[in-house]
């Protein structure tokens, strides 16, 4: 594992600037561009993280690029609050994307109206940006459709990032507009991802870790990091019956032609 740093990879999302990498942090991005991902995007939470997203990226200006946005499951009683402080931080600051954003049901579903309006609201804050969209999606992929499909807005330009729908959920993210965020799950024997890869094209995929979280096999039970990005891309290969190189190229041009890096 880990033997592809001649080609070149991005990692389209990672949370490397937790505190889960407070100990090992420069170590881990200098392992991840040792062995090729020489791009890695740093998907927002909240005000209270959005510090440590702008930061590391001034940090690695070459390897790692901000994204702005709120995470559903931060969606709460202060959530106008959390809208004008995204607003002025996009007014001070320059991102690729507005991420991430969307509806997550599997913990809580307290503030699923105000998920809604949030969403909607960066929705159309990526619009006036001109900015591509990370989605987050759990237990909602009728109540995400249902709210994008409601917007009337004729070809959407983003990401549903960790996909965990089925084909028909893909199909219907691909024509929206939308590239499907592969990731660990993709590795794990009875996620059925694999099929979902199978039956689509490689020029709807890009590639991300979500560390430090869903590590891939053969690393399951450890803190997932970006250089993990590699067997991930090795399954997709598998699956897709063609080479690293292969993979390798197709989801960088997918995620530079989307993040316009």
């Amino acid at each position: 594992m880990l033997e592809s740093n001649k080609l070149q990879f991005i990692n389209t999302h990672s949370h490397v600037y937790t505190d889960a990498f407070d100990n090992d942090r420069n170590e881990v991005i200098s392992r991840a561009i040792e062995h090729g991902i020489t791009k890695i995007l740093l998907p927002d939470i909240d005000s209270e993280h959005r510090e440590r997203v702008l930061t590391l990226a001034k940090e690695y200006p070459e390897n790692c690029i901000p994204m702005l946005g709120i995470h559903p499951t931060s969606v709460k009683e202060n959530y106008k609050q959390e809208i004008t402080l995204l607003e002025k931080a996009l007014q001070e600051n320059t991102v690729k994307a507005i991420g991430e954003i969307g509806i997550d049901l599997y913990w809580d579903t307290t503030f699923y109206k105000e998920q809604v309006e949030v969403l909607i609201h960066q929705i159309k804050l990526a619009q006036s940006y001109q900015l591509p969209i990370v989605i987050h999606v759990r237990n909602a992929f009728t109540e995400i459709f249902e709210v994008l499909e409601s917007l009337k807005i004729e070809k959407y330009n983003g990401v549903f990032h960790c996909f965990s729908g089925n084909i028909d959920d893909a199909l219907k993210a691909i024509d929206l507009g939308f590239y499907l965020g592969i990731g660990g799950v993709v590795t794990y024997k009875k996620s059925g991802l694999d099929e979902v890869v199978n039956a689509i094209s490689l020029e709807h995929i890009v590639l991300e870790t979500d560390d430090p979280w869903l590590p891939p096999v053969p690393y399951r039970g450890k803190r997932n990091e970006p250089s993990y990005l590699i067997p991930i891309a090795e399954k997709v290969a598998e699956i897709k019956q063609c080479t690293l190189e292969v993979v390798a190229e197709i989801t960088s041009n997918n995620a530079i032609k989307l993040f316009d890096l």
